[in-house]
């Protein structure tokens, strides 16, 4: 159940805030996934080395997939590996993660334009023309830097299921959430967001 499965985020995410990682026998899990996985959840974060999915909310080998790319954004390879994820390994839950203080998401404010990362960038110049409606950016920096971050996840989470019609019916039929959040970098702890 996607309810059960962010259930066991929040855990792990609490289990990592508070320095007791789960003990595993990570060769003995891996022997027992050498025919087959099962992951409960599909993260989709950015590649910061700061935002390791498994180490943040404290999973092991063959509990989520990691799907990385810078700015969390939503690509049409990022929907394909979802899609896999949910109706053919059977995960419950998709996580789109942004973050604090994130590369990506300060390029797209300053508007970087760099090779194949401009593209890349693109993607979240929707989030930072939405907030610069209502926030302006030269004197309230950190507040709209956030703002992009959250309103990107926000975003993100909504194509997941406007884009992909194998996922919108997989949701439509309760058999997989969709959720956005927020790791704090500074902190650790992740806030999951409402929808």
């Amino acid at each position: 159940m996607p309810v059960h499965s962010l259930q066991l985020l929040k855990e792990g995410n609490f289990r990592f805030l508070n320095n007791l990682k789960k003990d595993r026998d990570h060769l003995e899990v891996l022997n027992e996934l050498k025919d087959n996985q099962r992951p409960f959840a599909a993260i989709v974060s950015c590649m910061d080395s700061r935002t390791a999915a498994e180490l943040i909310f404290d999973q092991g080998f063959g509990d989520i997939f990691s799907i990385r790319i810078a700015g969390n954004v939503v690509t049409n390879g990022i929907l394909g590996s979802l899609e896999y994820a949910t109706s053919v390994v059977g995960s419950k839950l998709i996580v789109v993660l942004g973050h604090t203080n994130c590369g990506a998401i300060k390029g797209a404010c300053d508007h970087i334009r760099l090779g194949h990362l401009t593209e890349l960038l693109e993607k979240i110049e929707p989030a930072v023309t939405e907030v610069a409606k209502s926030i302006n950016r030269e004197t309230e920096y950190e507040l709209f830097e956030y703002e992009v971050t959250k309103t990107n996840v926000l975003i993100g989470a909504r194509e997941v299921t406007e884009r992909s019609p194998i996922i919108k019916a997989l949701v439509a039929e309760g058999k997989v959430g969709v959720v956005p959040a927020i790791y704090n970098i500074a902190t650790g702890k992740v806030q999951f967001l409402d929808v």
